[in-house]
């Protein structure tokens, strides 16, 4: 055995794999392996780390350079080819529609076979399936009669229907947006979440925005509590603004109860939502001042009350300022906050979230470790969908044997570029990014590749 081991070095560089990251510094977020070495792929698998070089058929020297987990968004609604494109350039290897979900689940996943840069999935969305049986006239969020009106009894019935055949079909779980569908009685909610339990698959929820953010993370913490499902909170620091430090507080005591309940957020002080949606319906009795704090993409200009009546009856993304600097470094700090962009393409959160973790939260305020915003970018996600989803145990790892879903990435320059006035560009220093062994993304430039597949529940 000793003599096969004193072998092993010399037979793994007599080898000559498909391609080689010569010389980068691997970080393993599973083990805590932090060192220089060569990483070989063999077709879509990561082959072997060696301390010494390897020989591969194209060898890339990443001396310099992080070579890491491909990171994995669990929060991303543009779910387009030109979206997969800019995620790749921030270093995302799968990206997944887990809050607002699908429906019908099959022809989604079918309409982007062979179609995708990068790995893509979804969960069977409660959003869409009631906007369906309830011909709501919204686009992606309701703005009518899902919004407006209770479901029938008959109408739950054909819902629950719809989100179970999702879940058959291989949803990762429910999606599930409260504060859109206000009207979707306890009751309603609460048997999803039986439904959700008797799949083994996560709750992925937008909590009620229209109260107390304790209250509203009350309830779906009871939900998930009587249910035994698991629960995932999305984008906690823009759903309890002011009120971060205690819903953290409250995941946190679910957790070391027992309780199965995650969480994520994103590293901007503003949100975007569609401005016909319920999370408006208030607005008449706003005052002045509220309007201000909304910026209207298209043309970037801050809205008044008149021209906030105008664009809710024309319908599109309205950013939204509610947050600060403060609650947002709490989040993303707090050990078992994931890291979710929330992503669509008129937001810098879609283009730019995780380069911005890198580059503004880990390199320049040191708020968290740089081990640490690899760990919730990709690990940790990996782990929220192993449990049902088998290809996830194979990602967010670096090690022989995983998926070559890998970023390679300069710690001394990945910035974020995107702007609100701008969000359209790229970010920067991701030199190297491989999905399935493929390049997608090499120095520094896109691929003209698509070896994303689809990641579903088994």
């Amino acid at each position: 055995m000793r003599f096969l081991l004193c072998l092993l070095p010399a037979l793994l560089a007599a080898q000559t794999y498909d391609i080689v990251l010569q010389r980068g510094r691997v970080m393993d977020p599973e083990s805590g392996f932090d060192a220089v070495r060569s990483v070989a792929i063999a077709g879509d698998k990561v082959a072997a780390i060696s301390e010494t070089p390897l020989r591969g058929k194209v060898e890339i020297d990443a001396s310099g350079l992080v070579i890491a987990p491909g990171f994995i968004d669990l929060h991303q609604h543009g779910q387009t080819a030109e979206a997969y494109r800019f995620k790749a350039m921030d270093g995302v290897t799968t990206a997944l529609e887990l809050e607002v979900g699908v429906s019908p689940v099959s022809p989604w996943y079918a309409a982007r076979e062979g179609k995708s840069a990068i790995n893509f999935g979804a969960s069977s969305g409660h959003i869409p399936a009631r906007m369906a049986v309830m011909k709501d006239t919204g686009n992606f969020l309701p703005r009518d009669s899902a919004m407006n009106r209770p479901a029938t009894p008959e109408e739950q019935k054909a819902i629950e229907f719809a989100v179970q055949k999702g879940l058959d079909e291989g949803g990762l779980g429910l999606g599930m947006g409260i504060a859109y569908t206000p009207t979707a009685k306890p009751e309603e909610i609460l048997n999803l979440f039986y439904l959700a339990a008797k799949f083994k698959r996560p709750v992925f929820v937008h909590m009620r925005s229209a109260g107390d953010a304790i209250a509203s993370l009350q309830e779906v913490i009871t939900d998930a509590a009587a249910s035994g499902a698991p629960l995932h909170i999305v984008h906690i620091n823009s759903s309890s603004a002011a009120k971060t430090a205690e819903t953290l507080r409250i995941v946190e005591g679910a957790r070391a109860r027992g309780l199965d309940v995650s969480t994520e957020a994103y590293p901007y002080i503003a949100g975007a939502t569609r401005i016909e949606s319920a999370l408006f319906a208030d607005w008449e009795s706003q005052p002045l001042s509220y309007f201000g704090t909304l910026l209207w993409p298209a043309t970037g200009e801050r809205l008044t009350r008149e021209s906030f009546a105008r664009y809710r009856q024309q319908g599109g993304t309205v950013i939204i300022f509610s947050n600060t600097e403060e609650m947002v470094r709490l989040a993303i700090a707090s050990p078992f906050v994931m890291v979710a962009s929330d992503g669509n393409m008129v937001h810098p959160r879609g283009p730019g979230t995780y380069a911005r973790i890198l580059g503004r939260y880990v390199r320049e305020q040191k708020a968290l470790s740089l081990m640490d915003a690899i760990r919730k970018s990709s690990l940790m996600p990996a782990q929220r969908l192993e449990a049902m989803s088998p290809a996830m145990r194979l990602k967010g790892r670096i090690k022989t044997g995983a998926d070559a879903d890998l970023a390679v990435f300069d710690p001394a320059t990945v910035i974020d570029k995107s702007t609100f006035e701008s969000p359209l560009q790229y970010s920067e220093g991701f030199r190297y990014v491989l999905v399935g062994g493929t390049f997608v993304v090499r120095d520094g430039q896109l691929q003209p590749v698509n070896p994303g597949r689809g990641i579903r529940a088994r």
